[in-house]
């Protein structure tokens, strides 16, 4: 990769702009120190013209959210044949997909919390119908990723305002089993784990305040399981990644019910890479700087995958 142009991509127009901002900032500066001839790119919807313009060789997605995580940046980047980090087309659109990526976890044998797909025009049925699995339940758009538009609702009287909040960012949404545990995610490089991190928000659950704002979770590396339900973590891990068909690096979030039980949230496809970021600190836990973490990911940039 010497020698060539790497456009680092972020920004975008998605709820995680902001996120994107930063994960970008922090990769280009580790490329810069690395003696890599970089372009910052904001992404807008000129986007094509400006990567030809800049004479891009490599684009390293910086991306989050929809219009950067959700395979569309990855099609565009394919037709011009420039070489891309993260997972291809179908495995992002797949992992931004929340309804359709729970689909492949269960057929690949990975339990994931019960629940409900719920387009807009069916909100008002909470009316008159009971939750199935019961309250509290978690109410999510099924295209965001950050916990934007999540909502854990205790009882009825407050789902109505949890679903307009999640009908804000698209026209599906999850209502899904609220399980009460453990938070853990699994980091994955390169077809590999590479360690699981344990989450205490100091908030009511994993949410953005809790994500992005410096002392609001306890990360606790390596995650507090036993040895045994460590290495099952490693491995389901890996196999979520795999079942998306996800290549380059992802990270997959987990929640364990007190009994140690593991349920599946979802794949991310392309994890923040913040200072408050999960895989960037997994890696410094086994060894890896952010340096290191940054060069890796892109020497594994390629296209048509």
């Amino acid at each position: 990769m010497i020698g060539k142009k790497i456009g680092v991509l972020m920004g975008g127009i998605s709820a995680e702009r902001e996120i994107s901002l930063k994960s970008g900032a922090a990769v280009a500066e580790s490329l810069i120190r690395q003696g890599y001839i970089v372009c910052p790119i904001d992404v807008n919807p000129e986007i094509a013209l400006t990567l030809r313009q800049e004479n891009v060789d490599v684009a390293f997605i910086a991306l989050h959210g929809r219009h950067g995580e959700d395979g569309i940046i990855q099609g565009l980047l394919e037709m011009m044949q420039i070489p891309y980090t993260g997972s291809g087309v179908l495995a992002s659109a797949l992992g931004m997909d929340k309804a359709q990526s729970r689909k492949l976890f269960i057929a690949s044998g990975l339990a994931t919390p019960a629940s409900l797909l719920l387009i807009e025009t069916e909100k008002s049925i909470f009316k008159t119908e009971p939750l199935p699995f019961g309250y509290p339940a978690v109410v999510k758009p099924i295209s965001e990723g950050s916990s934007v538009g999540v909502t854990i609702v205790e009882g009825p009287d407050g789902m109505a305002a949890a679903l307009n909040e999640a009908f804000r960012f698209g026209p599906k949404i999850l209502v899904e089993q609220y399980i009460a545990g453990y938070e853990v995610h699994v980091g994955i490089l390169d077809q590999a784990a590479l360690g699981a991190i344990e989450i205490r928000p100091q908030t009511s659950f994993y949410d953005y305040t809790a994500k992005y704002v410096k002392g609001m979770s306890e990360h606790i590396f390596p995650a507090k399981l036993p040895p045994n339900i460590y290495q099952e973590m490693l491995a389901l891990g890996l196999k979520a990644h795999l079942a998306l068909g996800c290549s380059g690096y992802s990270r997959a979030d987990f929640i364990l019910d007190r009994a140690y039980k593991p349920y599946l949230l979802e794949v991310n496809t392309l994890p923040g890479m913040t200072e408050t970021s999960l895989l960037p600190e997994i890696a410094r836990g086994v060894g890896i700087s952010f340096d290191q973490l940054v060069e890796k990911i892109l020497t594994t940039a390629s296209f048509g995958k």
